[in-house]
């Protein structure tokens, strides 16, 4: 929904960062567990869906006052773009500079920085509801997975992993889709769980 003149209501962009972060992570994790190949396809979404929507989610939060969606549909939206770049542009520069390969080791402990980063987040979202919850921990747990799946070269690991990324996607297309529909009709369509005591902003002290 656009922006109202006369009550200046705005659109919740959280529905479109959890659909851009769960579609693309589940595309993703069906290659994990080994339904199809690494291919365009999972690029193009981690670029144009997974990367750009969540970022413009992110920045759509900003504009709401929402700290903690600013904060998380922006990172990993970034996160997406980085992955994407390390995967395409990373084997042109490594040609070029050898010294400056991606490998399996930094790839690890690219993705626990990542756990160690969404750990933190899931803190902040014991403030809010149990399906953000569920997203978060899934999430957490999925990163430090990729991580020791890349520093052992693990292919057990790499589907563990994959089970884990669907499970994560799911929990975060189905909180996208329960706000949505909460929304639209004006009832609980979809449960997402009991909310902490709502947070005020500084400015409305």
């Amino acid at each position: 929904m656009a922006e109202d003149s006369t009550n200046g209501k705005l659109a919740n962009p959280a529905v479109l960062g959890l659909m851009a972060f769960g579609l693309t992570t589940l595309l993703l994790n069906l290659h994990n567990v080994g339904l199809f190949g690494m291919d365009n396809t999972i690029l193009a979404m981690g670029l144009f869906f997974g990367g750009s929507a969540q970022i413009i989610a992110g920045v759509l939060e900003y504009k709401k006052g929402n700290t903690f969606g600013t904060t998380a549909f922006t990172a990993y939206g970034a996160f997406w773009l980085t992955l994407v770049f390390v995967l395409v542009v990373g084997p042109y520069l490594s040609e070029g500079a050898p010294g400056i390969a991606t490998s399996t080791t930094g790839l690890g402990w690219y993705m626990a920085v990542w756990g160690l980063f969404t750990g933190l987040m899931f803190i902040g979202t014991l403030k809010v509801n149990r399906a953000l919850q569920a997203v978060f921990l899934c999430l957490t747990i999925l990163f430090f997975i990729l991580a020791f799946h890349f520093w052992l070269d693990s292919s057990a690991l790499q589907t563990a992993a994959g089970v884990v990324g669907i499970i994560t996607a799911f929990t975060a297309i189905y909180l996208a889709i329960a706000e949505l529909l909460n929304e639209m009709y004006g009832k609980v369509i979809l449960p997402i769980g009991p909310m902490a005591v709502e947070y005020k902003h500084p400015e409305d002290l």
